[in-house]
């Protein structure tokens, strides 16, 4: 498990006396994906519009598994996830099978794509191909790994049949152009700054779906879609046909209906400024958030009903 980082509590001055406001730390994911970004950026518009009395830092996790539980556990006061495992998280299945997690939305944020990215002139052409190979697949806290699990067995695969390297996605993507990794996986926005990095002087091009694997997990998944990545974005020499889940942002039942909404405000009254901060912001829809697979928070509800 990731070792959260240490923030020292913000402190905002009123009324000419010093008075120490209610810091948020939101857990976001490891470094070189879309999650901490994102968490930057959101951390931006709470800590300039929600008011004096609330201030938010984005702190590096493990990423969209972990960020529940570490909610559940009071170590971060919001957080991104993706929402399959915000659904499993309050039913208490699947990797929180130890106890629900009482969790509401307050956001949709941007989709997540799989990256799965080899050098331009290796031999990896489909995920059968990573037998006996060296693949970096994120930090073992994180959603790549959740959806290495999902997709591997519709191969007839286990992580057994590779070496796995449980990496941040800058190492993983490091390790890759340096030649230590075969392949490299990462679960992340468009464009993912890993990818994008790795990219830069280097040939990369995407892993494929064998024929009919890729209908085979939509239909054992609803909360999955087919995402066409187009050649231009990592300057593959093809688009790539990957899977991605959406992503939303989630807050603790039980925090303060004001806070919540206070949060959801400095996001959604401020959404052409956090698009233009953040590429993966462009994505995101307000009436997206109406439809989410888990309840809103009763603050977010406020908002939306104004």
């Amino acid at each position: 498990m990731f070792k959260i980082l240490k923030v020292a509590a913000a402190v905002a001055v009123l009324s000419g006396s010093v008075a120490q406001a209610e810091e948020l730390r939101m857990g976001t994911a490891s470094v070189g994906g879309a999650f901490y970004p994102m968490g930057q950026s959101i951390s931006n518009l709470v800590n300039k519009y929600a008011g004096d009395e609330i201030s938010m830092v984005p702190i590096v996790t493990g990423g969209s598994v972990q960020n529940p539980r570490l909610i559940g556990t009071s170590e971060v006061e919001i957080a991104i996830t993706n929402n399959n495992l915000a659904v499993l998280a309050i039913k208490g299945k699947g990797p929180y099978k130890s106890g629900a997690i009482e969790l509401n939305a307050v956001a949709a944020l941007h989709p997540s794509v799989l990256h799965m990215v080899v050098m331009g002139d290796s031999d990896i052409e489909t995920i059968e191909d990573l037998k006996g190979k060296r693949v970096a697949i994120g930090p073992a806290g994180g959603g790549t790994l959740g959806f290495m699990n999902f997709l591997l067995p519709l191969h007839d695969m286990t992580l057994d049949d590779f070496t796995p390297s449980f990496l941040s996605y800058s190492d993983g993507f490091s390790q890759l152009t340096d030649g230590n990794v075969d392949a490299a996986f990462a679960l992340s926005g468009l464009p993912a700054g890993a990818v994008m990095q790795a990219s830069a002087g280097h040939s990369l091009k995407f892993i494929s779906f064998s024929d009919g694997i890729m209908d085979e997990a939509l239909a054992k998944n609803g909360a999955f879609a087919a995402v066409d990545v187009p050649a231009d974005v990592y300057g593959t020499p093809a688009a790539g046909q990957l899977i991605g889940v959406n992503n939303m942002l989630v807050v603790p039942s039980s925090m303060d209906a004001d806070i919540a909404e206070k949060i959801t405000a400095a996001i959604f009254d401020h959404l052409d400024e956090l698009k233009a901060e953040n590429a993966s912001a462009r994505q995101m829809d307000p009436a997206t958030t109406l439809n989410l697979a888990i309840p809103l928070h009763e603050g977010a509800v406020r908002y939306f009903n104004k």
